[in-house]
Parts: C-alpha cells; structure tokens; sequence
C-alpha cells in the first residue's frame, strides 16, 4: 500500500507541475563516426542529445577498425552522423551488423567536393576528396544537414536545434572571414605548405594555399622513393621551409623532408581527429585556429 501511495502522489506531483522535469527527460542517443563530427552535433544539440563517438581525439578514421561496442552503441542510437564520400569505409557494414534502425545523418549531402588528388604509385584520382571540413564554409553545409536530421529524429525539439544551428553558423561565418584575413598576412608567393598526407585541399580552394604532400589523402597509402625525391627536390628548388606532421600519422616522412630540403617543421596540425580535451584543437573552431595561426607563422618562412 505504501508503495501505491507513492505512486500516486509522483504521479499527482508529475501532472500538476506540467510534466517530468527537463532532466529527466530522456535525450536523444546520437552516434558521430569521429570526433570532429562529435563536436558539429554537439554544437546544434547541446544538452538534447547524448552523443558518442566511434573514432575519437587523435584517432585515424581512415584505418579505424571497429569493436563490438560500437555495433552495440549504433544499435542503441537515434541518429548516426557520417560524413560520407568513402571517408569511413567501414561504417555501412558496422551499421548492418548492429543493425542500426535510426536515422543516418551523412554531413556532406549537398556539398560541393573535389575530385581526390592521385594516391603516390596510381596514376587516377578515387572519387571525391572526404575532407570537405577543411573548409569552414562547405562545415556550414555539415551543420545545416546536421540541424535537419535531428529536427526530424526529434520534432518535439526541432526549433531548438534550428535556433542552436543558426547560432553557431554566424560563429563559422566569422571564423571564415578570420581564416581569410590570416592567410592575407602571408604573400601570395609565400602561400606552400608540405603536410603528411593530401587532407588539406579544401583549405587549399577556400583560402589560396598551395600544399604538397608524400602520401595521398587516406593515411594507409605509401609513397614511392620516387615521389618522396620528387618532393624533397620541389621543396628545396621552391625555398619551402613550412613543413607538417598531423596529429595521427607518422613523422618519419616529413621529418626525411626537412632533413634533406632545409625545411622546418612546424606545430602539429589537426586534419582528420580533434586533439584531446587539453590539447590546442578540442573542438573544430580552436583546431581551425590553431591550423590557421600554425600555417601563417610557418608561410612567412619561405
């Protein structure tokens, strides 16, 4: 009896004060593929969403291998945002074997792309180049496609996401505009880079960069002697000192480079993960910053 009784007032509580409280509402469960996407949906959900991340900080996506529990995480979820463009070749079979009944959010619906440049050894480009997120306007597209996935997994709240979307597009509005204003600083002839991998040719339509780079865009390809030569002797013919490891490959390379063409190598940039939460690029606008500010100070060198 004493049990039923409780019961009853809960209940009586519940209605008169209009409902449950706001936290103990249940969230949406949300799937990102890695974090930088983690980081745009948590942008447009905030505190709506409970979001988790399959491939996270200073992790490479591209050579991800999945574990069961992501299939159990995906299995669970409203929502799973990819961007798509092949850059998580293993995602479709993950979400099969789960299985995933949700609803798929792929980032890039809509989004102008670049055809992808040649991997070191084949002569054909395949298909376009995933990194569209290095360019802060076609990030815009992301969070619009983003905004209205979640509105339809969750219409009860969908003028809230809209509101946070629009928001935090007038934020990546700026942080364009800033990336442009940085990159002027530097002269037009100083404008080359060389990075680990080919990631950053988005960046290089967006803001006039010229970037070079000894392995194609999926981290897993292998130059040839060749064309590391072929670099090291553009490299030192074109005077570029402003060299580049990302945050998850393997320095060997550039390190090579700079040994044998007089560059320097710079800070760390962030292409394809976020750093962690006490590194200089937790969330997609510091990592835009810090890459901005890291390639400004290295182009001035050439």
């Amino acid at each position: 009896m004493l049990i039923r009784a409780l019961s009853l007032a809960l209940c009586l509580g519940a209605l008169l004060s209009g409902g449950p409280p706001a936290s103990a509402q249940t969230k949406i469960k949300a799937v990102a593929t890695f974090s930088i996407l983690n980081d745009l949906v948590a942008e447009v959900a905030g505190d709506l969403a409970e979001i988790s991340t399959l491939v996270g900080a200073d992790v490479d996506a591209h050579t991800y291998q999945p574990r069961p529990a992501d299939a159990r995480a995906l299995a669970e979820a409203r929502v799973l945002v990819s961007n798509g463009l092949g850059f998580e070749g293993w995602i479709d079979r993950l979400a099969k074997a789960a299985p995933f009944k949700g609803r798929a959010i792929v980032a890039t619906v809509g989004v102008p792309t670049l055809e992808a440049a040649p991997t070191p050894g084949h002569s054909h480009a395949h298909g376009p180049d995933p990194h569209c997120w290095q360019d802060v306007g076609r990030v815009r597209v992301y969070v619009a496609n983003i905004a209205k996935g979640l509105s339809e997994a969750d219409p009860a709240n969908a003028a809230r996401y809209r509101e946070r979307a629009e928001l935090y597009d007038k934020r990546l509005a700026e942080l364009d505009a800033w990336v442009k204003q940085e990159i002027a600083k530097v002269p037009a002839e100083k404008r080359k880079a060389i990075t680990g991998h080919d990631s950053f040719r988005y960046f290089a339509a967006a803001y006039g960069v010229q970037f070079r780079s000894p392995r194609g865009y999926n981290t897993g390809s292998e130059p040839s002697a060749k064309d590391v030569a072929v670099l090291i002797r553009q490299v030192r013919d074109q005077g570029i000192k402003a060299l580049f490891v990302e945050n998850m490959t393997n320095p060997g390379l550039i390190d090579q480079v700079a040994r044998e063409s007089g560059g320097v190598v710079g800070p760390r940039l962030y292409s394809d993960a976020l750093s962690g939460p006490n590194g200089p690029a937790p969330t997609y606008e510091k990592m835009i910053r810090h890459n901005v500010t890291a390639l400004v100070a290295g182009m001035l060198k050439n």
